[in-house]
């Protein structure tokens, strides 16, 4: 996929692809900070259809809603031979009793079974995150087990 950087002189930098739907998506970047997550016609990169200021948590929260899915996609395909074994993406609630506290402190594994593979956060993907990792709200875990560890995982991580 082609994106396309464009300085914006005095304001920053816009970043943006032609989607499917015959649309251009993308962010601009201001100098100053903030980012605007815009959508304009392909023909006519310049006339914007919409434009949505996004905070840093809200761009953080929006890059997890979209990377997220496809890592949790291509692990379910590679475990697609093994019956019984499943992936899926659990949020970390903000007031979990473990926001702020080392993975390991949830005993994920030892009490259920079920791994915890990758963190994603802001964006960023932590792959096979150590028990010292410090898991926060709105971290997006992904995990590998059955169905019945996976979902007793998310019971821990929002009752303890």
């Amino acid at each position: 996929m082609n994106v396309e950087v464009t300085p914006l002189p005095g304001i920053g930098v816009r970043k943006d692809f032609e989607v499917s739907a015959r649309r251009r998506i993308g962010v601009v970047s201001h100098r100053e900070g903030g980012l605007d997550l815009i959508l304009s016609r392909s023909d006519d990169p310049d006339a914007c259809m919409a434009s949505i200021p996004l905070t840093v948590e809200e761009a953080s929260t929006l890059s997890n809603l979209l990377g997220a899915p496809q890592l949790v996609e291509q692990l379910r395909d590679e475990h697609r031979d093994l019956p019984g074994l499943t992936t899926r993406q659990i949020s970390v609630p903000e007031d979990s009793p473990f926001d702020g506290r080392a993975m390991g402190d949830t005993q994920i594994r030892t009490r259920t079974g079920a791994s915890i593979v990758a963190v994603m956060r802001a964006g960023e993907i932590y792959p096979s995150p150590r028990p010292d990792f410090t898991i926060i709200g709105a971290d997006l875990l992904i995990i590998v087990g059955t169905a019945e560890g996976i979902e007793a995982a998310a019971k821990i991580l929002h009752r303890g």
